[in-house]
């Protein structure tokens, strides 16, 4: 609100000087401006206003971080003065956050009014926020330095992160975005396809430890390699599916190669597939061996046995992505389906392309292996 306000400040400061009336000079937000005009020197006695004064520079080496679920990251920003100041000034920091879902143009007023504060620091005073209370910090390594530490990331830290900082009535600010290193997999009901609401979709992949993909995500995994011809919604409400290798019935040979889209679409009245997002777990994923092949309930409490509880689709789609799990062993896991992890294709194992099999949702009578999951502390 303080940086819209700023332009209509410097008018109405500007008008009030004598002489002012029916001009109105350019400006560059982050100067600290100086009515100079009494004929001392600096000025014209005119009434008009020299840019004169200490410029603040707020800036970042990188506009994009990636990260790793669970670890710690840095979005880098930092300030200094043009020329360097000879006494410290007091200034305020303050960090928010546009999630990966919500993310539009960078000077979108939409955009701005939907961030979330992260975290609001002066000298040694701040405060965190929401769901990052006790989760961040300012690094502070060098004068200047107001880099965001977050530490324990989650699965819904994704976004572009803003950092402001304030001096006086000027503030200048740069943007970082957040991106979790992970794997876009499709998901789709045990009644068959196309049976997802928007928010049923986003209970689903919550459901198997991941979250709705954003546009970014999916068009990262189409880029490599993902290819899917069964629409499914996305964290914006709209709904796509990516296509590598065009064909009839997935928007047909003409078109090529991408993403297809349904756009925007009733987020209670229309039914699609998922196509979700998971990053790396804190635990470990593995093949049970046990003497014999299990139904699903003798699967459940198999994992139970050894101090582990059955895989989610997401935490086995992140082991296999992310930690290299190859096994050509079909195993239940917690959503009632059986699937495989494929990292080197071979004879016997599937297709000849490496990726997580699934037999689907078969009866729940049949015997089959077990994927478990330990949590490490």
């Amino acid at each position: 609100m303080l940086s819209l306000l700023r332009p209509l400040l410097a008018v109405c400061l500007y008008l009030l000087l004598p002489g002012a009336q029916g001009r109105f000079p350019g400006y560059s937000n982050g100067f600290h401006y100086q009515d100079i005009s009494n004929g001392n020197g600096n000025g014209n006695g005119n009434g008009e206003i020299y840019f004169n004064g200490i410029r603040l520079h707020v800036e970042s080496p990188q506009s994009s971080v990636s990260a790793t679920r669970g670890s710690s990251v840095t979005l880098p920003c930092h300030y200094h003065y043009e020329p360097e100041l000879t006494t410290p000034r007091r200034t305020r920091v303050k960090w928010s956050w546009l999630p990966a879902n919500t993310v539009t143009a960078p000077a979108s007023p939409e955009a701005l009014a939907r961030e979330t504060e992260v975290m609001v620091a002066m000298g040694n005073r701040h405060r965190s926020y929401g769901s990052f209370q006790g989760r961040v910090r300012l690094r502070r390594s060098a004068p200047g330095d107001m880099s965001l530490v977050i530490n324990e990331l989650q699965l819904n830290d994704t976004g572009r992160y803003r950092c402001e900082v304030i001096d006086g009535l000027e503030d200048e600010s740069v943007t970082v975005e957040l991106e979790l290193r992970g794997v876009v997999f499709p998901y789709y009901s045990q009644k068959g396809r196309y049976h997802f609401n928007f928010f049923g979709a986003q209970q689903a992949c919550q459901d198997q430890d991941a979250t709705l993909a954003t546009f970014e995500q999916l068009f990262a995994a189409w880029e490599e390699g993902l290819d899917w011809c069964n629409a499914g919604w996305l964290a914006d409400g709209t709904v796509q599916y990516p296509i590598t290798v065009p064909r009839d019935g997935c928007g047909g040979v003409d078109l090529a190669p991408g993403l297809r889209s349904y756009g925007q679409r009733h987020r209670l009245l229309h039914n699609y597939d998922a196509f979700c997002f998971s990053a790396s777990v804190k635990g470990t994923v593995y093949f049970l061996m046990h003497p014999t092949r299990l139904n699903f309930t003798e699967a459940v409490q198999a994992c139970a046995s050894d101090g582990s509880q059955i895989a989610k689709v997401g935490q086995l789609y992140a082991a296999w992505r992310l930690m290299g799990l190859d096994r050509c062993d079909a195993g239940w896991l917690a959503d009632e389906s059986v699937r495989y992890p494929i990292t080197k294709a071979r004879a016997n194992c599937g297709p000849p392309e490496p990726g997580v099999r699934s037999f689907g949702f078969p009866p729940l009578y049949l015997k089959f292996g077990v994927y478990c999951y330990r949590l490490l502390f």
